[in-house]
């Protein structure tokens, strides 16, 4: 690729990655997998711009020149796994779970905005009301705790969607309120399936959106839920590629805290 090709490549692939970032970053969208693409995104307008520069300083030495082949290849290492991951989630989220009848519905949460479920958290608690609605016999366990700046808890928030949206009736709805991660989500439902008198052998469907299903059952089944009916909810457009990289971290940081 000439010299050209490869500012005007950078300047372009940089440019797009930061402003959607910026863009995303203004809807108050803030974890790692927005974060990222704004640094990368950024790195590549200032290798573009500053691209001479940087040649003739790269081309002093021996030692500088390998080091830079060095960064790219690790780079394109990185990324190449990042694709990896991204296929396999791909293939995950087309297995989907054929309905069955389930003892109880846990839907995780995903955040709440103005007071009320964010655009993901509402496709996750739509999948779940389907069921519920298939499954009448099925308690539903919202969970999610008091999150920063918030009155009132994700849990609280995501059995009024239910119980407005979805006329699912208020005394089918449990709540976990305690939460603040996936880990802790499952963790926490525990007790009141004990409550319920349901076991962790018997069909529990959870509930969470596509790109989080791989490591909520992996967590899940850690746990000792023996029979696990993932369902999940499609990630908005605007935000799925960006979600897909904030789990990608997320599953690697969940490996190495032995949380499955």
């Amino acid at each position: 690729m000439s010299d050209p090709l490869k500012r005007s490549f950078s300047f372009v692939i940089g440019s797009l990655l930061a402003l959607v970032g910026l863009w995303l970053l203004s809807l108050d969208k803030i974890h790692l997998g927005i974060i990222l693409p704004v640094i990368i995104g950024i790195g590549l307008i200032l290798y573009a711009l500053c691209f001479k520069w940087i040649q003739k300083f790269i081309q002093a030495s021996k030692l500088r020149q390998t080091l830079w082949r060095c960064a790219w290849a690790a780079f394109f290492l990185w990324l190449s796994t990042l694709l990896i991951f991204f296929g396999y989630l791909q293939y995950t989220i087309q297995q989907n779970t054929t309905p069955q009848p389930a003892a109880a519905i846990i839907v995780l949460g995903s955040g709440i905005e103005n007071g009320q479920p964010s655009p993901t958290l509402k496709q996750r608690l739509d999948v779940g009301a389907a069921y519920a609605k298939q499954y009448p016999e099925a308690i539903l366990i919202m969970t999610g705790g008091l999150g920063f700046k918030e009155q009132i808890t994700e849990a609280e928030v995501m059995s009024t969607y239910l119980q407005k949206q979805h006329q699912i009736d208020q005394s089918r709805i449990l709540l976990e309120d305690q939460s603040t991660s996936t880990e802790e989500n499952l963790r926490n439902v525990q007790p009141l399936l004990k409550v319920r008198h349901i076991s962790l052998s018997e069909p529990i469907v959870i509930a969470t959106s596509d790109f989080h299903i791989l490591r909520a059952k992996a967590i899940a089944k850690h746990q000792g839920y023996q029979q696990i009916l993932p369902i999940s909810a499609p990630t908005p457009l605007y935000i799925r590629y960006n979600s897909w990289l904030r789990e990608y971290f997320a599953f690697m940081s969940g490996w190495l805290l032995n949380e499955y």
